[in-house]
């Protein structure tokens, strides 16, 4: 089959269209022809195998799982001898967690992972948008941080992947809604929900006069020292993007303080714990209140492409990886 394969850490140079062998299927795993892959901020920045400590778990000198992504959605084509939970022809979107993977024409996950039943009406390239911004969101604001009706909660980076889905989340919550984005993504922000939204090119949101109760810092632009002047007297920073200052922020205030800061790795939650997260997302679509927003779609073989866009910055939602015209 045809793949993206990372040949060391670096930037989107490393990456490599190439044939490599389909994934042999283990008793209780199912294989899935990848439709629609992902392509994520959070991938890129894993490609570079900075900050260091996160080659703990993506390997020391190299990625120990060399092909990139790690949302999918695409359809059963060969299950294992013990699968009971799926079909072949089946539709079905998910995530590989820190199996990655998906940026590939084919590939294999335990039939108790996290994969779902795509509804019907769900188009592909939505699907594997949601296993990524959307569900790191969800367990930021649900999980991490309690969100409560009434709260006043600030997006940093409301324009990305993360951001798009957090604002439409935090709302959906019963949340005041803060987006922070540049001034050509404030007309979209604001579609999504926002009751406020700032233009970090013009205001600084630590130098206001406002308070909020969660700061959720999507792109980790910020940190703790700067927002805990904004933040209430029991307010909480959170943020996905790994940094030593934060992990110290975050050790530092779990002991003094009222104010806090916290930094959590959604791929490390269980499979189910991520799958559970992932049926209240699809349930609030079902209902009408959440969407994905699509900036750009690439195909397999330009992945890098679609890395070097990423790296520039200026991204809205999410950018997605085609391998397929059946995106239905």
């Amino acid at each position: 089959m045809n793949a993206i394969v990372a040949n060391g850490y670096g930037n989107y140079k490393v990456l490599e269209y190439k044939s490599v062998k389909k994934p042999t299927l283990k008793s209780n795993e199912v294989l899935v022809e990848v439709f629609v892959s992902s392509a994520t901020r959070a991938d890129t920045m894993m490609l570079t195998g900075t900050p260091y400590i996160g080659r703990l778990f993506t390997g020391l000198t190299k990625p120990k799982d060399p092909i990139p992504g790690t949302g999918f959605s695409g359809v059963i084509s060969a299950i294992g001898s013990d699968v009971t939970k799926f079909n072949i022809g089946d539709k079905v979107f998910g995530e590989t967690t820190l199996g990655f993977s998906t940026n590939a024409e084919f590939v294999s996950l335990p039939e108790d992972g996290v994969i779902l039943h795509k509804p019907e009406n769900l188009p592909h390239i939505e699907a594997a948008s949601y296993c990524d911004g959307a569900l790191t969101s969800i367990n930021f604001l649900k999980e991490v941080s309690t969100v409560k009706p009434g709260d006043k909660v600030l997006i940093n980076g409301a324009s990305g992947s993360l951001g798009t889905a957090a604002v439409q989340i935090a709302k959906i919550m019963g949340a005041e809604v803060t987006g922070v984005c540049s001034s050509s993504n404030l007309g979209l922000v604001k579609s999504l929900g926002a009751d406020f939204v700032i233009d970090y090119k013009k205001q600084d949101f630590t130098e206001t006069d406002d308070t909020y109760d969660i700061i959720y810092d999507t792109v980790g632009k910020s940190n703790f020292s700067k927002a805990k002047k904004v933040l209430t007297k029991d307010g909480l920073y959170i943020s996905p993007v790994l940094k030593f200052s934060l992990l110290l922020q975050m050790m530092w205030t779990s002991v003094f303080g009222s104010k806090k800061a916290k930094f959590n790795a959604s791929g490390l939650k269980t499979d189910d714990e991520l799958k559970s997260l992932l049926k209240a997302l699809i349930t609030w679509y079902k209902e009408g209140k959440l969407k994905m927003i699509v900036d750009r779609q690439f195909p397999l073989e330009k992945v890098a492409e679609a890395h070097q866009y990423i790296a520039q910055g200026h991204k809205k939602g999410n950018v997605v990886i085609v391998n397929s015209n059946q995106l239905n």
